[in-house]
């Protein structure tokens, strides 16, 4: 396989997590009694422009159907983050009823209702159906399409171009990068601005967040390789903010190299240095992460046959896609987690792909009164807790596995 960005061979490997099925695939009960699919699991290192990328092994449309089941509107601390985000875009841009905002993977609008409370135009871009339908239903334009340079060059020509253009926790998930992006060059206004959210690699490979990799997710970002892939297409960064979000996210600030007035920033520079420092652009660096992740998965699945053998009820929460990565690769199923509870209506009374453990609602929990609770979205753990903290009557311990086994 050769690089997505610049076409180099791969030969450094990062991990493999062997054959597993599509995190975001769950199954009903009439899928269970057909073989799933599984697809291997393997990331690798570009040793020339330090983009980490999984193998290609699975098609876009296969991995955002039409039933996708991710619904961003079911964290509050999300919908938060997102809210603030709008408030500070607009008062840092000076966006207003004239302006334009577009947003893509818009998903069920969880952002652009907020742009729209403002009272600024904005045109969401979102290729899954199910979403996009939640998201139309608040009153929000809807392309339901894929992004790239033939979408924007359309809505370009049909004078729509963006003052601001957001991507949050998108770039991460498009195997032909380099379209993507070209397409902000395309369709933001010749002062616009674009702003991506991503996990930032850095952190990943500090805290061995091995759970955050999975099939959707075609790259692992760091400034420096977003960096080169923008200058390829024409895009020019110049502010970056770190995040808390999804276990430390970055915040990438672009507008187009020809024509954009935004000053570079000092903590671009400082960021790269930081990445520099720990070792981002050094092959030596992620020679140890396979041996971390085999010790993370052999300490959780440890803790919970150790908990069985003492006849205690483990129930996890949170189906969500970083969970299924972890149960995969440590083998768990319904043998040793009984269940897992998700607000999400649409998972519920399905089973979680590889694993076949139920999805429920909180109900189950309330009736059931685990002895533990395997809190799967690690990054939402102090919004969980808080949001189950009745479960505390009952003497329950909640328990998260990365970035390593802890008890609480």
């Amino acid at each position: 396989m050769n690089c997505r960005h610049c076409a180099s061979p791969l030969q450094l490997n990062l991990v493999d997590l062997g054959n597993v099925p599509l995190s975001n695939a769950y199954l009903t009960k009439q899928n269970l009694l057909a073989s799933e699919k599984s697809y291997p699991l393997r990331v690798l290192v570009c040793e020339r422009c330090w983009l980490v990328q999984t193998e290609d092994h699975v098609r876009m449309d296969e991995l955002f159907a039409a039933n996708y089941a991710y619904f961003s509107s079911y964290s509050t601390s999300w919908l938060t983050h997102c809210e603030n985000y709008v408030a500070e875009m607009a008062a840092r841009f000076e966006l207003d009823g004239a302006s334009h905002v577009i947003e893509v993977a818009a998903n069920d609008g969880y952002l652009l209702q907020y742009v729209q409370a403002q009272g600024i135009p904005c045109t969401g871009i979102e290729p899954t159906a199910s979403t996009a339908a939640v998201a139309r239903s608040k009153g929000i334009s809807i392309i339901e399409d894929f992004f790239g340079t033939r979408l924007a060059r359309e809505l370009a020509t049909q004078g729509k171009q963006a003052d601001l253009m957001t991507a949050n926790n998108v770039l991460a998930h498009v195997p032909n990068i380099n379209d993507f992006a070209a397409g902000f060059a395309i369709l933001l206004k010749p002062k616009g601005v674009a702003t991506f959210e991503f996990p930032h690699l850095m952190r990943l490979i500090a805290e061995n967040q091995f759970d955050t990799i999975y099939h959707e997710h075609f790259s692992y970002l760091s400034l420096g390789s977003v960096i080169r892939i923008f200058a390829a297409v024409g895009l020019a960064v110049f502010d970056v903010e770190e995040l808390p979000t999804h276990g430390g996210s970055l915040r990438v600030f672009a507008q187009r190299a020809d024509t954009g007035e935004h000053a570079h920033g000092g903590r671009v520079d400082s960021m790269l240095l930081q990445e520099n420092v720990a070792g981002l652009f050094d092959a030596a660096s992620f020679a140890g992460f396979q041996k971390c992740t085999n010790k993370m998965k052999n300490d959780f699945l440890g803790f919970l046959r150790q908990v069985k053998e003492e006849g205690c009820h483990v129930v996890a929460y949170g189906a969500a896609a970083k969970g299924n990565t972890l149960l995969n690769y440590a083998g768990v199923g319904p043998d040793l987690i009984s269940c897992v509870v998700d607000r999400n209506p649409a998972k519920q009374g399905k089973y979680l792909p590889g694993s076949h453990i139920p999805i429920v609602g909180e109900e189950r929990l309330k009736e059931s009164r685990p002895d533990y609770i395997v809190i799967l979205p690690w990054n939402l753990r102090e919004e969980v807790i808080a949001q189950l903290d009745y479960a505390r009557t009952w003497g329950v311990s909640f328990v998260t596995a990365v970035p390593s086994l802890k008890v609480l």
